[in-house]
């Protein structure tokens, strides 16, 4: 682990969770996986927030899960992107873009 690894800005978590689902159904500790990867070490998910995270985004309706054997032939969850969690990663990437935006032009200003 990378470390100068940190906790996600606050906020980020259920979008990053979605962007992962989008192109596969993964179990909670791929996920984790997954971000830790893409961001290069950079962000790494605390498993205590994470599960809370899966609930909150079913009971929105924008991932269902299933039991599946892993890999290494154990059960496990996987999650899986709906098409109204589709719907919500375009809006929340969206609007994550405009500030980012923001936040770039404030920290360029002189």
């Amino acid at each position: 682990m990378n470390p100068r690894a940190t906790e996600l800005v606050q906020g980020t978590l259920d979008m990053l969770i979605l962007k992962t689902l989008q192109l596969e159904p993964r179990h909670g500790y791929g996920i984790a996986q997954r971000i830790e990867q893409i961001s290069k070490g950079v962000f790494r998910v605390n498993p205590g927030s994470l599960f809370p995270a899966f609930r909150r985004l079913e009971r929105q309706g924008w991932i269902k899960a299933e039991w599946h054997p892993t890999e290494n032939h154990r059960r496990a969850k996987y999650y899986k992107l709906t098409e109204r969690g589709r719907a919500q990663l375009k809006t929340e990437t969206a609007e994550w873009t405009r500030q980012l935006a923001a936040i770039t032009r404030i920290m360029e200003a002189s």
